[in-house]
């Protein structure tokens, strides 16, 4: 008899994780989702002009929210990274497709998502998303000061 596939597969790194994070957002599904973060009560999760969200049902709660308007058209783009041995924080520029009366419009948002590695692999646990902007926000990037 033929089984469901688990929803989360081995997340073997932060980027697999942020790939499950961000599919799981482009298709609304909440399950999904929910097992990219680590099972923690001190995951915090904070949605662009929201309050701070602390432990997975507060998450689960604020992403079903999001889920009933539909699924959430995102690309995450421009990533940075910072890895260290057992944790990886990356920030992110979110294009995010929005349905409008005058048709679809584009905004941009900027996040920190922070991830450990668990003995279920790795696993977020924050994921910090700042008020969205029309216009694709700059990158300033420092120069190297010494040339090899």
């Amino acid at each position: 008899m033929p089984t469901t596939p688990p929803k989360a597969a081995l997340l073997a790194s932060p980027d697999d994780v942020e790939a499950q994070f961000y599919d799981a957002l482009r298709e609304a599904d909440l399950d999904k989702l929910m097992a990219v973060w680590a099972d923690d009560e001190e995951v915090v999760c904070i949605h662009p002009g929201g309050p701070r969200l602390i432990g997975p049902a507060a998450v689960r709660a604020a992403f079903e929210a999001v889920f009933a308007n539909g699924a959430v058209q995102v690309q995450p783009e421009k990533v940075r990274r910072v890895h260290a041995l057992g944790a990886a924080v990356h920030s992110v520029v979110e294009r995010i497709a929005l349905n409008t009366p005058e048709g679809v419009r584009t905004g941009w948002v900027m996040a920190t998502n922070v991830y450990l590695k668990t003995a279920q692999g790795w696993r977020m646990v924050a994921h910090h998303a700042s008020p969205g902007t029309a216009q694709e926000p700059p990158e300033l990037v420092e120069t190297p000061s010494v040339l090899h």
